[in-house]
């Protein structure tokens, strides 16, 4: 590392640090304790004390974000049994989750019995998003995974497209409208539009960007917002008011992923003055962490930090430096090195593999078990910090 500036040095560190930590510690734990070996089914949680599973329902998020990590984590080294392991675990997801129309409910009993049959647009996304994995992952029913995928999104169309753009909450309508499903939805869409550059997915992409840039993101502020009436307008409440600012910072991410694919200068721009706003009002520089919530005069609303939001400040700090250079690409790379210390002060010291999810105003943590939920975050971190 002779000649190598200090902070691309210390990530190169840290992104071998945290692999070596992801394949020895966590994910292990999180297959031999994470998901029930005889139904394929996953866990919620984890005790933070004794790692062992939380029985409680899972929410439709958690098989798809869990299937995602350890196809991802087989990718980068990982356990040949790892994608067995997934590959079970979906299926069983969509078995249990697919509702008549075709789309996730919103919550399973560990015996897959159904406890919340609504529909919700956030976990349409990380289905999607899962598939389009798999159909990496397992080529030979890339068609079978690709068919499934283009009738969900023409069942959300049909069922929950917005006369605008994007999509509503419920049908009938539910408000607020919120940006985040979208962002998920954004997400999923350019993992699909990589396999399939030819389908519906380029289109989503360039809709959901759009809604971002025209809707979501404050036009004066260059803030993003989180929640809307039925046209896409900030609500009047209080809610209105809300900027999360691991949210500017995962928005940063995609849209400088989607400005570089499109050439598009202007979503390059905002994704710098989200992450501008994210590390300059978001940080608590007391605690060194992201904290949850902002008002949109950029006073802290939530101190509360939560892991998630470590893990995008890390994505986005990383991939706008890639697009940077001399002084300007410094400040991003000094900005994940701090962003990888915040986050790795979440990593449970007496059990490796496990994880903190809240730390309060008054730097403790939150006594709870580890959210299964947490781990996709964790991974795209180091998946990021890894390229």
């Amino acid at each position: 590392m002779e000649g190598e500036p200090a902070n691309a040095a210390a990530l190169k560190q840290a992104g071998e640090r945290l692999r070596r930590w992801l394949l020895e510690a966590a994910l292990p734990l999180w297959l031999d304790a994470g998901q029930d070996a005889a139904s394929g089914r996953y866990f919620e949680a984890l005790d933070i004390h004794t790692g062992e599973p939380v029985r409680r329902p899972t929410r439709a998020r958690v098989p798809p974000r869990q299937v995602y990590s350890f196809l991802a984590g087989a990718e980068l080294g990982g356990r040949d049994d790892w994608r067995r392991a997934a590959e079970v675990g979906l299926d069983r997801y969509l078995t249990d989750f697919t509702s008549e129309a075709g789309l996730m409910v919103a919550a399973c009993d560990l015996d897959g019995t159904v406890v919340d049959a609504g529909i919700d647009l956030y976990d349409q996304a990380f289905a999607l998003f899962a598939l389009a994995e798999a159909a990496t992952a397992f080529p030979e029913r890339k068609t079978e995974f690709s068919s499934r995928s283009g009738a969900m999104l023409s069942r959300l169309r049909s069922d929950l497209g917005h006369p605008l753009a994007g999509f509503e909450e419920a049908h009938p309508r539910r408000l607020p409208l919120r940006s985040n499903p979208h962002m998920h939805l954004f997400e999923a869409a350019l993992a699909w539009e990589e396999l399939e550059p030819a389908g519906p997915w380029a289109a989503l992409s360039d809709e959901i960007a759009g809604l971002a840039l025209t809707c979501f993101i404050d036009r004066d502020g260059g803030y993003l917002r989180e929640f809307f009436d039925g046209d896409f307008r900030p609500m009047a409440d209080a809610s209105g008011r809300i900027v999360e600012p691991g949210h500017q910072f995962e928005w940063a991410w995609l849209l400088t992923r989607w400005g570089v694919s499109r050439g598009n200068g202007k979503a390059l721009s905002a994704a710098r003055r989200l992450f501008e706003i994210g590390g300059q009002y978001g940080i608590d520089r007391r605690r060194g962490v992201a904290v949850m919530q902002l008002a949109d005069d950029f006073s802290v609303r939530d101190p509360v930090a939560r892991l998630w939001g470590q893990t995008e400040w890390i994505k986005a700090a990383l991939i706008l430096a890639r697009i940077s250079a001399a002084q300007e690409r410094e400040y991003y790379l000094a900005s994940a090195v701090q962003a990888v210390a915040a986050l790795e002060r979440f990593f449970d010291e007496d059990r490796p593999g496990l994880w903190r999810d809240k730390l309060t105003v008054e730097d403790r943590f939150i006594d709870e078990p580890a959210p299964a939920s947490s781990l996709y975050h964790i991974v795209c971190a180091v998946l990021e910090l890894c390229r």
